[in-house]
């Protein structure tokens, strides 16, 4: 089974490389991942929990850096086992970065997968969009951290900051004076 997806985050390419390429930071936007951690310098294990149609299964997988050509290009070999050993799977994946402007990025991967054993007898749709909602999950998971993490690098212009401060206030006066006015009204 083969997928595939593109997408785009607001983040400079250096940062996004940086961020995917982190084990430990990466992990928290895999669904279902509970941690990875780095064997070597190419090697990389994590736990990750699914669910697979009425299946709840755990694989323990293994991810191997084949190669890699910073910041734009990497390519891995996972492979993992069910905690039973009742399924294995293997995939090959490469991920491409692009950089379309100095804060937009964007991100290509392709991942060929086999699953072997008690899930490989669910059907290549059941498995395509059970793939397709974790790819769309870490898609978004991925976005939010690395965007708030620009944001909270980025320091905010000093123009603003004042601007900014009576927004709130303003908010709550307005709200104020139309529930005035309406009760005024009625």
């Amino acid at each position: 089974m083969r997928i595939e997806k593109t997408f785009q985050v607001a983040s400079p390419q250096q940062r996004v490389w940086e961020f995917i390429t982190d084990p430990e930071r990466v992990a928290p936007c895999v669904p279902g991942c509970e941690g990875a951690e780095r064997v070597d310098d190419n090697h990389y294990k994590a736990v990750i929990n699914t669910r697979i149609g009425p299946v709840r299964t755990t694989f323990n997988v293994l991810i191997e850096a084949v190669e890699e050509r910073p910041p734009e290009f990497a390519s891995y070999v996972t492979k993992g086992e069910e905690g039973s050993k009742a399924s294995r799977i293997k995939a090959t994946s490469e991920l491409a970065l692009k950089p379309l402007s100095p804060d937009l990025t964007e991100v290509s991967y392709r991942s060929d997968v086999t699953i072997m054993g008690r899930l490989g007898k669910f059907g290549s749709g059941m498995m395509k969009k059970v793939a397709d909602g974790i790819g769309e999950s870490f898609v978004t998971a991925l976005r939010e951290q690395l965007e708030s993490e620009e944001r909270a690098a980025a320091p905010e212009p000093e123009a603003e900051r004042p601007a900014r401060a009576w927004l709130p206030w303003a908010l709550a006066g307005a709200l104020a004076l139309a529930a005035l006015l309406a009760w005024y009204l009625t």
